[in-house]
């Protein structure tokens, strides 16, 4: 596939990527449907951008960046049919107080809880070079 051919493809992705999403989004779903059906792992996203690379680069484009501020509005306007639709999930996770104490702060600042915060924060998108190796 040519460099002409292989942007077309990138375009007409992209394209089907946010005529769902303005569809889904206009039905006023509860932000964990949202997710699920657009950025999830059985997603709209991920079905068009099977591998990381190809994902990350979807992550960097404006399309990315509406579908977060899409479900950030619809984070705001929670409601009890979340839980109903999709049960919650506990992680643990392990870091130095002082983070912790950054993030209690933060989220103070921004008038929230450090559940929200944390949620906003694993919602961004990630660059592979912030992410340690393992060792």
């Amino acid at each position: 596939m040519n460099t002409i051919e292989t942007l077309d493809k990138v375009q007409c992705q992209e394209e089907e990527i946010k005529h769902v999403v303005e569809l889904l989004y206009k039905q006023d779903p509860d932000w964990t449907t949202f997710y699920r059906e657009v950025l999830g792992l059985h997603g709209i996203a991920r079905r068009n951008y099977p591998n990381r690379d190809s994902l990350t680069d979807f992550e960097q484009t404006e399309a990315f960046h509406k579908i977060q501020h899409m479900l950030t509005k619809l984070r705001e306007k929670r409601t009890s049919a979340d839980a109903q639709e999709e049960p919650t999930r506990v992680i643990t996770v392990r870091i130095p107080k002082s983070l912790h104490e950054t993030l209690r702060v933060e989220a103070h600042e921004h008038h929230t809880s450090m559940n929200k915060l944390c949620i906003s924060k694993l919602l961004q998108f990630i660059d592979n070079q912030m992410i340690p190796n393992e060792v």
